[in-house]
C-alpha cells in the first residue's frame, strides 16, 4: 500500500497521518510501504446539489494527485493507493444532520472523485481519507457518527480495507483473450447482492440486475434510505424487498441453503402455475425414436 498526502495539509495533521501509518504497520502488520506528498495542494471543494441533494464535489490540481500516484507505483512498485486531502473545515450547522445520524456525508461525493480517477487511471484500488481539524466535543454526538470523531483522522480503516483489497483483472499481452479464472471474484459466483432501496442505479447493480442468464439475488433494504430514487421499479429491476439488513441476512442465509425466501413468510409462496399448453405441430430432429442395434449371440 502507498500513501499520498495532500501538500495542503498542515504540518501538525500531517504528522497525525503519518504516525496512524507507523501505528498500522507496527501494531495490524499491514503492508504500508512508502509515501509521498502531492508537489501542489489539492485544493479540494466540496458541496450538496441543491436539485438532488447529493455531496459532490471537485479537486484543484488531479494532475498532481496522479503524478503522485505515478511516483508511488514506479519507486515502490505498490499495487493499492490510499490518498489523504485537505478538506476544508465545516461549520458546525452543516454537519450538525450527519453528527445525529440522519445527514447526507457531504464528504463523500468528492471522495469518491477522487477514488474513482486514480482507478480509472491505474487500475488499481484506492480509497480516500479526508484530512480534517478535530470537531468540538458533542455529548449527544449520535452512535453511528461517534467513531468519526475520536480521533484525527480516518486512515486506519481505510488501510486495513486496501490491505485486503481485491486487485483488478487485467488481460495479458501475449494473450488478449485469455482470463485466468483462477483466484478471481467472476460474476458467477456471487450469490446476493445488497442495496438501499432507493439506490439502485449504480453500474455494478444494473449489471448484475440486467445479467443474462443466472442472476444473483438482489435485495432492496427499504429502511435506508437515500436521496436517490433510483428505484427498481423504476429501473426495471427484478429486487426481492425487505425492511431492514436483520431480515436481509436472513433472506441471504436462506438463499444460501437453497431455500426460497419467500417459502419463509407467510402467504410467500401461491399455488403452483400451469404452462401454456404443449404446441402439438413443434418437431425437434433429436426426438426420432433410437434403434437399439440388434444383438446377434453365437
Amino acid at each position: 500500500i502507498g500513501l499520498i498526502l495532500d501538500a495542503g495539509i498542515e504540518e501538525d495533521l500531517r504528522v497525525r497521518h503519518l504516525q496512524v501509518a507507523d501505528a498500522a504497520r507496527a501494531s495490524l502488520g499491514l503492508p504500508v510501504v512508502e509515501y509521498v506528498t502531492t508537489d501542489v495542494p489539492l485544493q479540494v471543494e466540496k458541496w450538496v446539489d441543491v436539485h438532488t441533494g447529493q455531496s459532490t464535489g471537485r479537486i484543484g490540481h488531479p494532475d498532481s494527485l496522479l503524478r503522485a500516484v505515478d511516483t508511488l507505483i514506479d519507486c515502490a512498485g505498490v499495487n493499492a493507493v490510499a490518498v489523504v486531502s485537505r478538506f476544508p473545515d465545516d461549520s458546525l450547522d452543516e454537519l450538525e444532520d450527519y453528527r445525529q445520524g440522519k445527514g447526507v456525508d457531504v464528504l463523500a461525493g468528492v471522495e469518491a472523485i477522487i477514488s474513482h480517477l486514480v482507478v480509472k487511471e491505474f487500475h488499481i484500488p484506492c480509497a480516500h481519507a479526508p484530512a480534517l481539524a478535530p470537531l468540538p466535543l458533542d455529548p449527544l454526538l449520535c452512535p453511528r457518527s461517534a467513531a468519526e470523531e475520536i480521533g484525527h483522522t480516518f486512515l486506519p480503516s481505510v488501510l486495513a480495507g486496501l490491505s485486503k483489497a481485491p486487485q483488478y483483472v487485467v488481460k495479458k499481452e501475449e494473450y488478449p483473450g485469455y482470463i485466468s479464472r483462477h483466484g478471481c471474484i467472476w460474476t458467477d459466483v456471487v450469490d446476493s447482492v445488497v442495496v438501499p432501496i432507493d439506490a439502485c442505479g449504480g453500474s455494478g447493480t444494473l449489471a448484475f440486475g440486467r445479467k443474462v442468464g443466472s442472476k444473483p439475488l438482489i435485495i432492496g433494504v427499504e429502511e435506508n434510505q437515500t436521496v436517490l430514487s433510483d428505484t427498481p421499479d423504476k429501473l426495471g429491476l427484478n429486487v426481492l424487498k425487505v425492511e431492514n439488513y436483520w431480515e436481509a441476512l436472513g433472506v441471504i442465509a436462506a438463499h444460501k441453503s437453497g431455500i426460497d425466501p419467500q417459502s419463509l413468510r407467510r402467504d410467500g409462496v401461491k399455488h403452483i402455475q400451469c404452462s401454456p399448453s404443449i404446441p402439438g405441430q413443434k418437431i425437434f430432429p433429436n426426438s426420432k425414436r433410437q434403434i437399439s442395434p440388434v444383438l446377434h449371440g453365437v
